[in-house]
This record gives structure tokens, sequence and C-alpha cells, in this order.
């Protein structure tokens, strides 16, 4: 399937979409919903924007880009280019944005976002459109997997005690970046923030002897989120006890997650694991993921989730006890569990679920 192909495929869906919803158009602001249907492009300026810097509106007859003359360019140039999207552009100090709107999309418009005012919101039944990937999008997911893994990894190995938390996060935030991919979480913690913080932004603390590093990172909109520990030195008889208790919950979840099952009861499961492997409150203090693709998290899992997990969806289960933590990224296929981030070139422990064995990332020791 060629990228054009993918567009008009997903175009078919926007379409129906607005038939079912009796929508004229609907406007897409969101990074997410942009690199989903343009199959791979990006629309960003500011990196830690949610919205991008073009909406693209989709009506029954056509499908448009709306920017400016400093933006259009680039569009026709590098993103669109051989996309059937038209580009309507004004100049950067026109604020008009609303008349370029009416002119593709007179009538009733639905939106992603904040923008048109005057717009129904649909967000939320939109994103449903982007959670089943097809195969260009599962492989170019598998090497933005292989992005976020390799830059983990070379992490793990160049990192010494005495280096701060924000030299860490330079060093694995550049790598992703040289990779061509946005890094858009850097959570990096040195060793008593392990056991105090579940998000430990990066700070100017020096490493001693443990580390977490922890990624988010995106190419072609797809999201990668992994998280692995290093210790210099033997790790203690506890922390080692810990972490095969996680990679344990982490087996269960990534397992668990297979077409057609309960998410609530995937979560339900993985809590009964906590208990089960000596830890049975450490699930409180932090959520355990979810399904993941074009958002970091398109939902949360839970006890009371509804939703079912669907063939060739994405999900990033993040399981923590005070002191470690396991986490992947995961394509819940027919045939079985593909992990699209890896443990290559780490080191691995083996732990057992369901009568199954799985090798989960062990604690990388320098």
């Amino acid at each position: 399937m060629t990228r054009l192909q993918e567009v008009e495929a997903k175009l078919e869906k926007v379409r129906a979409f607005l038939q079912e919803r009796g929508l004229d158009a609907v406007v897409l602001t969101s990074r997410s919903n942009f690199a989903w249907l343009t199959a791979g492009a990006d629309n960003h300026v500011v990196m830690c924007s949610e919205s991008g810097a073009a909406p693209l509106v989709v009506t029954a007859q056509g499908q448009h880009l709306l920017t400016n003359n400093i933006e259009a360019p680039r569009f026709e140039d590098e993103e669109l280019g051989g996309l059937p999207f038209e580009i309507h552009f004004m100049q950067w100090n026109e604020e008009e944005p609303l008349g370029m709107l009416a002119s593709v999309a007179p009538r009733r418009v639905g939106t992603d976002g904040a923008w048109p005012e005057h717009a129904a919101n649909v967000a939320d039944d939109f994103a449903r459109l982007r959670w089943q990937l097809m195969e260009p999008e599962i492989e170019r997911y598998r090497q933005v997997g292989a992005i976020a893994s390799r830059a983990l990894l070379e992490t793990g190995q160049e990192i010494e005690p005495g280096q701060t938390e924000h030299e860490i996060a330079a060093l694995l935030a550049g790598k992703v970046l040289a990779a061509g991919a946005t890094p858009v979480v850097v959570l990096i913690a040195a060793d008593e923030r392990i056991d105090r913080y579940r998000h430990p932004i990066p700070t100017d603390k020096t490493l001693d002897q443990r580390a977490m590093l922890v990624v988010g990172a995106v190419k072609w909109g797809l999201g990668i989120s992994a998280t692995r520990m290093v210790h210099f030195g033997e790790p203690s008889a506890e922390l080692r006890n810990k972490h095969r208790a996680c990679c344990t919950v982490d087996a269960c979840f990534n397992l668990e997650t297979r077409p057609g099952a309960s998410v609530a009861e995937v979560f339900t499961r993985a809590v009964e694991v906590y208990a089960e492997t000596g830890f049975a409150e450490e699930w409180k203090l932090h959520h355990q993921g979810g399904a993941t693709g074009y958002a970091p998290r398109e939902y949360k899992g839970g006890f009371d989730c509804e939703e079912v997990v669907l063939e060739d969806q994405a999900f990033a289960w993040n399981p923590s006890i005070t002191g470690t933590k396991s986490e992947d990224t995961i394509l819940a296929r027919a045939e079985g569990t593909e992990f699209l981030s890896s443990a290559a070139g780490w080191p691995t422990l083996e732990v057992s679920y369901g009568g199954a064995a799985l090798e989960r990332p062990d604690i990388l020791m320098r």
C-alpha cells in the first residue's frame, strides 16, 4: 500500500464518520489527527503543543489545509506533496481563518479541538478512527520503536555517576532527536528520587548509584513509551525482588492484552498479580498505562474502562513498584503480542505468567 492509498483509505473513513453524524465537514486541529490522516506528516511548530500550526478540513467533496504564507511552502514541499490536499493560505498578519473555513465548509461543522467555536466537538468519537492501525502504520511504528529502544540502550551504557539528571536527559533526548524523532517525554530519576516520584522531571540531582530512564518518542505521529533501570554495582536483594515482581505484573498486562479482551478485565487481573507478588497496594500509586498510538494515552486502563482491545491496537502499560518500573509499547496482534520497543542489547529477566515465559528488561548493571 502506498502512502497515497493509505490516505485515500482514511479519507473514506472520515467521510463515513461525517455521514453517520450528519456533518458537512470536520476540522482537524490536533497534531495526532493531522499525522494520522496524512500518513505521517507533521504540522507542529511549538513542540509542546497538542494542536498544530494548520488545521485540515475534510468535506464530502474535498480535503483542505488552512494555513498562512509562512507555513504553506513547507507543507507543500515537505509534508503534503503528492497527497490530495488543497492548500489555502492567507498572509501571516491577516486574522481571517474563519473566512477560509467558510469558503470550503460553510455549514454543519465538527471539530477535534476548540476551533472553530461554533463547531460541535467530536474529538473523542473521531479518535477511535485511529486506534486500529493499518500495516503501513505498523511498519512505521516498528521504526519508532527501534529509535526509542536504541536511545535508551545507548544512554544506559554511557551515563556515569556524577552526571546530573538534566545532563542524562539531554543525552537521551539528543539521541532521539538525532534519529529524526521527537522526545515528547523525558523523565529521569537518580537514586532516592526513583523511590519518591512516579513522574520525575529531571533536576540538578547528581547520579550516585541508581537511575531510571523514561522516554516518549514520536515520529510520523506514532508514539513509543518505554522505561529502563540502571544500577552501578550490585542491586540489593530487595530491589531485585521488586523488579521481578514489577516485570511479572508487566507480563500479565502484555500477555492479557489480546484482541477482543476487556480492558477492565486485563486491568483487574494485573491488580491481582500485584497482590500475588506481595505488592498489593502499589498499583494505587500510579496509573498503569493503557492504549496508545497517535496520542501518549488514547485512554487509561481501569476497573471501569468499557473498551475492548482491538486487533492491531497499540498499548503501553507501565506498572511500577516503589524503586522500579517496567514499560514497553506493544501491539495486540491476532497471532499474539508484538513488542514495538524492545530490550535488544539490554539484559533481560525471564518471568512467568499464565504458563508462559516472557523476557522483560532487567536492571542494567554497570
